[in-house]
């Protein structure tokens, strides 16, 4: 079996550079049958994906990778088991941001910890909804209390842009990671987000590498898909595709990368994760499974890296597009604007 490449995030803690992520299990997709994702999530460890990526705004997912932890921890203490790293994130509900206290932050740090079973959680990632509202530098620091206090092992960061990153670091935070959106057909992060990332030690963590699922076999050669899409993810994806030229220029994007891939002996799915993971800067992939049906494909891209010709025939492509434009999720915070219309802000009220 091909051997998942490994990451160091930092000296105390390493990651599969392939994180399972969760957003699909949280029933936004269809309905979780809970035995057969928790059979799952056993095929990912046992196959090297050892590093889970969840959220306290993900209905059901702490508890269910909770459960996971707690069937499996003889086995996982006896090492039959890998270890699990698990990574989740902090999400204050936009209307609750005004009136944020430390208090709100250890609640919620300690609501994750009980859902999850654990004293002390890897990596708690912290999302700020609105930066037109005072307070995050504040709460990051409240984060940072629960670290101090053992709760914490490390803090990351989701979606954060350049100035207000720049403001949580000066200000003393130790911030190992942020999580962003990053894709052949997305490239706001190569915009000196990677160079500030680098000046400062922060790994790039990145989501949507397959575009809900746009960037696979499935939509080779295809037309158009009429609204409404199938699901949020789709939609949401749809409008990377529009930002970025339009459907046809997506197919001739899809048949750069099928070529590849059958140079390969891959798949569009691999070659698309394939190349974010050998971008700078770049520490892992997150990709959303729903169940292990693509778990064989998944492990294929640790079976090739992209030459000097691959990488250049995706890059002439990618120059064509006219977008996104802007810095990371800047579009999604843009009041009014088709990408934040699909926001969901309050979820985190139970």
């Amino acid at each position: 079996m091909t051997s998942v490449e490994r990451y160091d995030l930092t000296s105390e803690h390493d990651i599969s550079r392939v994180i399972k992520g969760g957003w699909q299990l949280a029933g936004g997709h269809g309905s979780i049958e809970r035995e057969q994702a928790l059979g799952d999530m056993l095929a990912y460890v046992e196959a090297g994906i050892t590093t889970a990526d969840c959220a306290d705004i993900y209905t059901g997912v702490e508890a269910l990778l909770g459960e996971f932890l707690r069937r499996h921890a003889d086995e996982i203490r006896s090492g039959a088991l890998p270890g699990v790293e698990v990574h989740t994130k902090y999400v204050p509900d936009r209307d609750a941001l005004p009136d944020l206290r430390r208090e709100d932050v250890e609640a919620a740090v300690d609501r994750s910890l009980r859902r999850l079973g654990l004293d002390r959680v890897d990596l708690v990632q912290f999302h700020w909804w609105d930066y037109g509202v005072p307070g995050y530098v504040e709460a990051a620091h409240y984060l940072d209390q629960q670290r101090r206090a053992g709760k914490v092992k490390h803090i990351g960061v989701t979606n954060f842009d350049i100035p207000r990153l720049k403001e949580i670091v000066d200000s003393g935070v130790p911030v190992v990671s942020n999580q962003v959106q990053y894709s052949v057909l997305d490239q706001r992060p190569e915009r000196n987000m990677v160079a500030f990332c680098d000046r400062h030690d922060i790994d790039l963590l990145c989501y949507g590498t397959l575009a809900g699922g746009f960037l696979t076999e499935r939509y080779v050669g295809t037309r158009e898909p009429e609204r409404p899409l199938e699901n949020r993810s789709l939609t949401k994806y749809k409008l990377i595709i529009d930002d970025s030229g339009g459907w046809d220029l997506f197919q001739e994007v899809l048949a750069t990368l099928k070529r590849i891939a059958e140079k390969h002996g891959a798949s569009v799915a691999t070659v698309a994760t394939r190349y974010v993971l050998q971008r700078p800067g770049v520490a892992a992939a997150i990709v959303g499974a729903r169940d292990a049906r693509h778990l064989d494909d998944t492990l294929n891209l640790f079976s090739f890296e992209l030459d000097r010709e691959d990488v250049g025939a995706i890059e002439t492509i990618v120059e064509e597009a006219e977008g996104p434009v802007g810095p990371v999720y800047a579009l999604e915070r843009e009041k009014g604007g088709r990408h934040a219309a699909i926001m969901k802000y309050n979820l985190n009220r139970n």
